[in-house]
């Protein structure tokens, strides 16, 4: 949060540890320990999603929605509090929709389309470096219809990572879709299936377990090896600088230059490349971009 040019933290609200005097109330649900560990000092992490629209959003339709659908599961619901032994709780809450949902004024009126993209970029850059007000549950989503060569309007959703991980959002994101072949219907994600053959002889099967334990004794020998490494490192072997080595003493709050810069890709060539390495989506994602990162690193600082 800021105030006057300076940036202020705010503290966990406190409460009692029952939700009121009644010795039958039921506790307010504690924190997990992952939930817990995102509120740290250092280890304060937001989600920050971008989802393109073929057509502008109807913010009342699009906050109907929200109330039927996304308000039911209960951390969009309740507020993270602290109790009097310093433990973090769930608290349910009345949300005010309006809270969460905003819809910014921008001035495009004489922006080509390309300024509408550096205008969108910059506007989730500056909201990378705020926080979301602990005095109500820790989401928001932000709609700018504004038209750029990507799409038709852009919404931002931003969460605070205690509310969940990547998994769990994104399960949580596709309930709140149907298909459009059937409107009553969730969507659901294609599951390949792979003939397997009752008919197997002896020497199949015995080649597949030598496989596999060979595939073991790699899994445990690199095991081995991560471990020993790590240890190394944290005793005496120093990581390689680079420029994005944190320097001792280095200010998180600090967020001067920061930018989002995405780009749009094929899913259709992410495909083939997955099929052709025998790979998973997630695999050739990482690898496109540790490929860009270090070709970036390498034409910038390569001397």
């Amino acid at each position: 949060m800021e105030c006057g040019g300076k940036k202020m933290v705010l503290k966990p609200i406190r409460i009692s540890k029952k939700l009121n005097d009644d010795d039958d109330e039921e506790e307010a649900i504690l924190l997990s320990p992952g939930s817990r560990m995102f509120h740290e000092p250092n280890y304060n992490i937001h989600i920050v999603a971008i989802m393109g629209w073929k057509i502008p959003l109807d913010i009342n339709s699009l906050k109907a929605q929200i109330l039927s659908k996304l308000l039911k599961h209960p951390r969009f619901s309740s507020l993270q509090v602290m109790d009097e032994s310093g433990e973090m709780r769930w608290v349910p809450t009345t949300v005010n929709i309006d809270d969460h949902v905003i819809v910014p004024q921008l001035d495009i009126s004489n922006n080509s389309n390309m300024d509408t993209d550096k205008l969108v970029e910059q506007y989730i850059s500056n909201l990378s470096t705020t926080t979301i007000d602990i005095s109500k549950p820790l989401w928001d989503i932000h709609i700018l219809n504004v038209k750029t060569s990507h799409a038709e309007a852009t919404s931002i959703f931003r969460f605070h990572h205690s509310l969940g991980d990547g998994i769990a959002l994104m399960s949580l994101l596709l309930s709140c879709f149907r298909k459009t072949s059937d409107p009553t219907s969730l969507p659901t994600l294609p599951v390949s299936s792979k003939n397997k053959s009752n008919s197997k002889n002896i020497r199949s099967l015995i080649w597949q377990y030598i496989v596999k334990l060979w595939l073991l004794i790699r899994l445990l020998f690199n095991t081995v090896v991560d471990v020993l490494l790590f240890i190394a490192t944290a005793l005496f072997l120093k990581d390689s600088q680079s420029p994005f080595t944190v320097a001792k003493g280095f200010n998180k709050n600090h967020s001067t230059g920061q930018r989002f810069i995405y780009r749009t890709v094929s899913l259709d060539d992410i495909k083939f490349i997955k099929n052709a390495t025998n790979a998973t989506i997630n695999d050739v994602i990482l690898g496109i971009t540790q490929a860009a990162l270090s070709r970036y690193i390498n034409r910038k600082y390569g001397n």
